[in-house]
């Protein structure tokens, strides 16, 4: 997938540094990370943490970003982890940042997105997971999003080729819309990566889900066994993963 402002592409954006304040979960998770695996022969992890910014996520954008930001900032302290940004919303708007090995750069970039009406578009974020694994490898896709409005057979097929490519999806769901649960367990089964649903009043279960993810882009599945041992949400996505 390109990178510039065609309808097809998704754009490339920066982002700006601003400091960000782990919330006591994550404080604790950095406490046990100690033990997660080595980088992965040596190399840093990548991981494409992509989220929808339609409208109907308005409501609870600002925790999202919280969690996320201070989660991501951790586990690339932990396992060497390189994380890249790319979120759609309104019409045909579909950004990437570039990869950084210091996700708080991302957290600005991430304050400043208002959500927008529009509808989904997962197929150009699966479409972009594609491109850039085919030049440097991706290990893992984390995708934050409560709706799909688009052809799952379309979104499927780009699914298997990512995942013959090596990438998992970790698709999370918040709320509960039907389609939308089926197209993001069929993505995760493709790929050989997880699903799991969210409730956004529970903040602390999408920041476990969220670390579990991390730490297999980061140190892989042993990594993820490890820490498992200790976290339910780990738990939840390698009972799934193959």
């Amino acid at each position: 997938m390109n990178s510039g402002g065609n309808k097809g592409g998704v754009t490339r954006s920066g982002g700006s540094a601003i400091a960000s304040s782990p919330s006591r979960d994550i404080d604790s998770f950095l406490q046990d990370a100690r033990s997660l695996a080595p980088r992965r022969d040596g190399k840093r992890g990548r991981l494409v943490f992509a989220l929808d910014a339609t409208m109907s996520r308005q409501p609870t954008w600002d925790l999202a970003c919280a969690l996320q930001g201070g989660m991501f900032d951790e586990a690339a302290r932990v396992g060497g982890l390189d994380v890249q940004l790319v979120y759609f919303r309104g019409f045909s708007e579909c950004r990437a940042s570039r990869f950084v090995a210091d996700p708080r750069s991302l957290t600005g970039l991430m304050r400043s997105i208002n959500c927008r009406g529009g509808h989904t578009q997962i197929g150009r974020v699966l479409e972009h997971v594609r491109g850039e694994t085919r030049e440097a490898a991706v290990h893992a896709l984390v995708y934050v999003g409560d709706a799909m409005e688009e052809r799952l057979d379309d979104l499927c097929a780009v699914a298997g080729e990512i995942g013959l490519l090596g990438v998992k999806a970790f698709m999370f769901h918040e709320g509960s819309d039907p389609a939308a649960a089926r197209a993001f367990q069929d993505i995760a089964r493709l790929t050989g990566g997880a699903y799991a649903r969210f409730d956004a009043s529970a903040p602390t279960e999408l920041a476990a889900l969220l670390r579990a993810a991390a730490a297999y882009a980061a140190g892989g599945r042993v990594a993820l066994e490890d820490l498992a041992k200790r976290e339910a949400g780990a738990q939840r996505l390698l009972g799934q993963m193959r």
